[in-house]
């Protein structure tokens, strides 16, 4: 499956058959694109008692993540239309907590997602980074990266995420410098790299290099976590309706404001089905 290009092999783990540690190693195994299926990471779908579904979620090179924006519409779709879910509202227990999502329908099949998708952290603890005191925010700070200044705002949207707004978002930025502020020690649990353009305040233009992953063509709580520090930035208004431009497609993000839940609207789209032999 894949939302808005962020695509991901999804699969039913009612039985609960496999643990952490099998699924690391299932993401590492399938996921890289010559040698496997081919897919940014790995979603195991189970069943929770707090919730209706939990989403279990591991990136490509097998490490764990807490949250993936694009991969929970999967989860949408995928219980809708593959397990005769008919239900319009759900909740999925996630590495951020139960998160309800909101399904429409056109012709029968799940056409948009709506996820809230949880009150953003913003302090320094939070992220974690050590770029400001534990207690203070990371609003439009700068770090020094080969050469580079880049301006930064952190935000954790279940993972955590560092926003630049740019002028122009170039191969160099995001290929050259997003690994490197990856892996960069004042974010000593790694980070989401975001580089954004403004092109109006109801309109953002982003590519994202992605913890564990790299380059992808979308990233939902990146997406989040940009609306969120454009919001903090003066760039866009708080409440609303903000289209985030992304490498596969748009997503519509709404942020309130300090201490509301983000909405997220978006696609997830079936590419096919198909059987893996675990021998």
């Amino acid at each position: 499956m894949h939302g808005c290009g962020n695509d991901f092999i999804v699969f039913d783990d009612e039985q609960d058959r496999f643990s952490w540690d099998e699924l690391s190693q299932l993401a590492r195994r399938y996921c890289p694109r010559r040698f496997g299926v081919g897919a940014d990471g790995l979603i195991a779908i189970g069943r929770h008692p707090g919730a209706d579904y939990e989403m279990r979620y591991v990136n490509a090179d097998g490490s764990r993540a807490e949250m993936c924006g694009n991969g929970i519409r999967c989860v949408g779709k995928f219980v809708g239309d593959e397990l005769g879910d008919i239900r319009s509202h759900i909740k999925v227990m996630t590495g951020n907590g139960v998160l309800p999502i909101s399904l429409s329908r056109l012709a029968g099949k799940v056409d948009s997602i709506t996820v809230g998708m949880g009150v953003p952290g913003l302090k320094a603890a939070s992220i974690p980074t050590t770029l400001k005191p534990i207690s203070e925010p990371v609003l439009a700070t700068e770090l020094a990266v080969d050469g580079t200044i880049l301006s930064l705002t952190a935000v954790n949207m279940g993972n955590p995420h560092a926003v630049s707004f740019v002028d122009s978002i170039t191969d160099q930025l995001v290929l050259g410098i997003g690994p490197q502020v990856e892996k960069h020690p004042v974010f000593p649990e790694g980070v989401n790299v975001e580089f954004v353009q403004v092109l109006a305040p109801e309109n953002l233009r982003m590519r994202v290099w992605e913890r564990g992953v790299g380059e992808t063509w979308a990233c939902g709580t990146g997406a989040c976590a940009t609306v969120v520090a454009a919001v903090l930035n003066g760039h866009s208004r708080p409440g609303s309706d903000v289209t985030v431009k992304l490498n596969g497609g748009k997503l519509i993000i709404n942020w309130p404001g300090e201490g509301k839940d983000v909405q997220m609207t978006g696609p997830a789209e079936f590419v096919y089905h198909g059987f893996l032999g675990l021998d």
